[in-house]
């Protein structure tokens, strides 16, 4: 059977990045889909250049800015694709993105959804996800984040999970697990749709040869972006980690909330490691929310514990911050690592 695809895109204020996304996504081979961009109020021109200049894309325009949870979830609503495909505005997808995706779905009826190769903008030999992780300590992560792509993931797999920065969605499992929780706002809300999704027996395929190069943080980070992360790596946890796991594991869960409260308060001078602990905190305050949605989503799951534990991997905590949210410290031995490469012949 073959795919229809319909590629949502969340913006807000983008106008300088657009260009580069759209003309990409122009040049596709896999030609069956739409463009559906999806402005969070922007106060630049985006608007307006989508109209003019990209009149082939359907624009929805919010009364306010719903970040990226409520911006692609109200793109997915008008879409009309069997797959969903989302991608950031501030990527540059390969001509092939789209097939490679649809023929790797074509390839593994057992999956649901797929996950891109991404690479960074200006170094594009360094990855930033070759599919998601999930640890046992309730820390999301990025497969391969931070490492030079010599081939080592260039394999088609099964992983647990996709980034929503370029994924695609087969329409009948969103229409089974739901959308995006509009609750997260933004960061870990693909991390939430990835364990809800492996919670109901949907599998995601990593799929190299579908690449996407992302202009990192571009649209995002800084102290908002580790508010949030401080508050959804808690939210996501309480709504979906089997409770089985979570008694067998809480030692490194408590000792990587704990982690990130003394990492917070050691560099406490830095506005972003604040606004992680007051995402920390925050989380309390919406502890009786996720409790809700948890018993939802835990009455309903198929997966067995034994088989959702066999997917996550060692303590995510030991690895690098979630995407572009590094410390000062890692931020500044990647440029260093970056620069080494370019000093080589």
């Amino acid at each position: 059977m073959k795919l229809t695809v319909s590629v949502v895109i969340p913006n807000y204020n983008g106008a300088r990045l657009l260009p580069t996304c759209l003309e990409a996504l122009r040049e596709q081979t896999f030609r069956d889909f739409e463009t559906i961009v999806v402005d969070n109020a922007s106060t630049d021109d985006s608007v307006s250049l989508l109209r003019t200049r990209y009149p082939e894309v359907l624009v929805i325009e919010m009364s306010e800015n719903r970040v990226f949870a409520g911006a692609v979830n109200a793109g997915i609503r008008r879409a009309g694709g069997d797959v969903i495909a989302t991608l950031n505005n501030d990527t540059e997808a390969d001509p092939r993105w789209i097939e490679e995706l649809c023929l790797a779905l074509e390839r593994h009826p057992e999956a649901s959804f797929a996950a891109s190769k991404i690479v960074l903008f200006d170094r594009r030999d360094v990855l930033n996800s070759a599919g998601d992780l999930y640890g046992i300590d309730g820390v999301p992560g990025n497969r391969g984040v931070w490492e030079e792509d010599s081939g080592q993931y260039d394999r088609e797999e099964l992983v647990f999970g996709a980034c929503a920065g370029a994924a695609a969605y087969r329409r009948i499992m969103l229409d089974d697990v739901g959308l995006f929780d509009e609750d997260l706002v933004a960061y870990c809300e693909d991390v939430d749709l990835n364990l809800r999704a492996q919670l109901r027996g949907h599998k995601c395929v990593y799929v190299p040869t579908a690449n996407v190069s992302h202009r990192l943080s571009a649209t995002g980070g800084g102290p908002l972006a580790s508010f949030y992360c401080g508050r959804n790596f808690i939210n996501v946890m309480i709504k979906n980690m089997p409770g089985p796991l979570i008694r067998k594991h809480w030692r490194a869960v408590l000792a990587a909330q704990l982690g990130f409260v003394w990492q917070s308060v050691t560099h406490f001078r830095e506005p972003a490691a604040r606004a992680r602990l007051k995402g920390q905190l925050a989380a309390i305050l919406q502890l009786r929310m996720m409790l809700r949605k948890r018993s939802v989503i835990q009455g309903t799951r198929r997966a067995t514990d034994e088989y959702l534990e066999s997917i996550l991997t060692i303590p995510c905590s030991r690895r690098p911050l979630h995407r572009e949210h590094l410390d000062r410290n890692a931020r500044v031995r990647a440029s260093s690592r970056r620069s080494r490469l370019r000093r080589k012949p």
